[in-house]
């Protein structure tokens, strides 16, 4: 299940937008509240609640409900008040905001700013059965927490925004029955020589086994071999898997520069397979990563598409504004290149 198109009209910094995605790997750029996790977070709300197929979605009013429910976890509004999420400028008292899937499929969802817990809601599916998974991977990696998370989130208020139980949630899955597919066995191979060992779990607590020393806590660990362990289990676990459609907030986060070319390396994969892959970033060295892919076709063998995404505002209007293209190389609008330039400027000066 490949994600098309998103359009937005009136949600929180979107006035109107129709963002066209690749059905491989999508890198979205911009600075700091420019709504780049709005997009990951709005399509993940709408695509969750139906992944695991619709045999269970009986009523209209049900199906309002898991995607009404998902937008509240998700976004987390004040008062769980689902109208706060309409863009807070004069004459905008309604959002209405759709995900188009292949096969002319979509979502769609509408509602005003004085609404608190109810939407106009359309599902249409070609066949409503069917499964596909959807991965929110966020900033903090969540395979060291796993232990305890899921149950406190159940029982307590926690300050965190859904997606971060639902990561949980599927890093408790069991290691899922029958071979793997040739795609799964080259990237777990990838991984394990990349981390020098494999992931072992026991008690709902995970570990890197690495031959001749032993078994290491995650809690011991970098961050960045705490996210590559999360995908490699998340693979085992049949969690992601060519029906899979993956949202990634800036990976870099925490993440020593030397780790960046494995990650990107194992996106590149996982679209192989068949994920699509969505990622935002702040980082020169990621998003430098998929543009050699782009600019030098010897390093994409496959041809894979990959879109880049640059959110900015208009100096004048101060409206967001949406570039898309093939490189990063051709956007006008590249916050990162831009400070890039602008420190060689200052040292030059110096």
């Amino acid at each position: 299940m490949k994600i098309k198109t998103l359009r937005l009209k009136n949600f929180m910094l979107f006035k109107e937008h129709e963002i066209g995605w690749s059905k491989n790997i999508n890198i979205i750029c911009g600075e700091n509240s420019t709504g780049k996790t709005t997009l990951l977070k709005v399509m993940y709300s709408m695509l969750k609640p139906i992944g695991r197929g619709k045999q269970d979605v009986s009523t209209k009013e049900i199906e309002e409900k898991l995607l009404v429910n998902k937008l509240q976890g998700v976004f987390r509004p004040d008062e769980m008040k689902i109208g706060r999420l309409v863009s807070r400028k004069q004459g905008s008292n309604r959002t209405d905001f759709e995900v188009i899937l292949e096969k002319k499929q979509k979502i769609s969802m509408g509602f005003g700013n004085r609404q608190e817990n109810h939407a106009d809601v359309k599902v249409e599916l070609v066949n409503p059965a069917e499964k596909f998974d959807v991965i929110y991977i966020p900033t903090k990696e969540m395979i060291s927490t796993t232990e305890h998370f899921a149950s406190l989130y159940e029982e307590y208020h926690l300050d965190f925004e859904e997606m971060y139980y639902d990561l949980t949630k599927l890093l408790d899955r069991p290691l899922s029955k029958g071979p793997n597919t040739n795609e799964q066995n080259e990237i777990l191979a990838s991984l394990e020589e990349i981390m020098k060992g494999n992931i072992v779990q026991k008690d709902k607590k995970f570990y890197l086994r690495i031959q001749g020393e032993g078994e290491f806590e995650m809690g011991l660990l970098s961050d960045g071999y705490r996210k590559l362990s999360m995908i490699l289990y998340l693979i085992l676990s049949g969690s992601l898997n060519k029906k899979t459609v993956l949202f990634w907030d800036e990976p870099e986060t925490n993440m020593n520069p030397k780790m960046i070319r494995p990650i990107v390396q194992t996106m590149v994969a996982l679209a192989k397979m068949g994920v699509q892959v969505f990622v935002t970033t702040h980082d020169y060295f990621v998003q430098q990563e998929f543009n050699m892919l782009t600019v030098y076709p010897e390093l994409n063998p496959d041809k894979l598409d990959i879109r880049f995404i640059s959110l900015y505002r208009n100096e004048e209007s101060d409206e967001l504004e949406c570039e898309v293209k093939q490189t990063a190389t051709e956007l006008k609008n590249n916050a990162i290149m831009q400070e890039f330039d602008a420190m060689y400027d200052r040292e030059q000066r110096i």
